[in-house]
């Protein structure tokens, strides 16, 4: 693991497994790593590795079999406004709230500020995604995209330690989903907030991420962990984006034989 002595979120050696009606599925097994403040975690693999799981672990949704999550150096217990979760689906707003309410809904619910603190980030935060236009109008009259904006405004809102993405733009078309992403990057370049990403893309992961851990077919293990600062949408085409995409590429589709040690690109 890296990330420093002190990082903001650390995963420890964790196990996850969920019972299933005769039998334990293991989906991740013995997982580590860490986040830094301000830094852009990717968590990257193919489906069924235990991305989601380790997000819900995060988020305090599911608790280890083994191992611990730790955030600020204490133990994740449960749920908390510290962490905010944006989801795949486009129905994660509430649809008889305008823009500005659904913002505003979860400041005013965990009773973090007054309501004249909560008008005033909601209205910063949908200002900043580009919505302020549309604070007014209803879920069903947005785009998908715009219902992501809408969920991501409303997530740094609170002002999370970190925010959980899991696989937010994975259900966008391909233009769509390419501007969310820049969109993002552009978000975080102004406020620099800590974000923890899942996505089953290399080149989304390699694109929106400074540091990617790899993990293996399930159950999910850490296969890499890659420092990927260099990269952005400009480097798409440069031959070394190409064969660090091609090295990840390997390792996801290697045989569990080939696959058995770490690696540090």
């Amino acid at each position: 693991m890296s990330g420093g002595t002190n990082p903001l979120l650390l995963a420890d050696g964790v196990t996850l497994r969920y019972a299933a009606r005769d039998h334990v599925i293991t989906a991740t097994e013995r997982v580590g790593f860490s986040v830094r403040a301000g830094e852009r975690f990717v968590l990257l693999g193919p489906s069924g590795c235990g991305k989601s799981s380790l997000l819900k672990a995060v988020g305090g949704f599911l608790k280890p079999e083994a191992g611990e999550v730790r955030l600020r150096g204490k133990a994740v217990t449960g749920p908390g406004p510290d962490r905010m979760m944006v989801f795949q689906e486009f129905d994660q707003l509430l649809p008889w709230k305008t823009v500005r309410q659904n913002v505003t809904f979860p400041l005013l619910a965990s009773r973090r500020v007054d309501r004249a603190t909560a008008e005033l980030r909601s209205e910063e935060a949908i200002a900043r995604v580009g919505l302020a236009k549309f604070a007014d109008v209803h879920p069903h009259m947005l785009s998908g995209g715009m219902k992501q904006r809408v969920a991501i405004a409303r997530a740094l809102a609170m002002e999370p330690d970190i925010l959980l993405m899991d696989e937010p733009f994975a259900a966008l078309d391909a233009l769509t989903r390419q501007q969310m992403q820049d969109d993002l990057l552009r978000l975080w370049e102004d406020i620099r907030f800590t974000m923890l990403f899942v996505t089953h893309s290399i080149e989304e992961a390699l694109i929106v991420g400074s540091r990617i851990l790899v993990l293996s077919p399930h159950p999910g293990r850490v296969r890499a962990e890659i420092d990927c600062r260099e990269f952005g949408r400009a480097a798409i085409g440069s031959r070394v984006f190409q064969d660090t995409a091609s090295r990840i590429h390997d390792m996801l589709f290697a045989t569990r034989e080939a696959a058995q040690g770490d690696f540090q690109i």
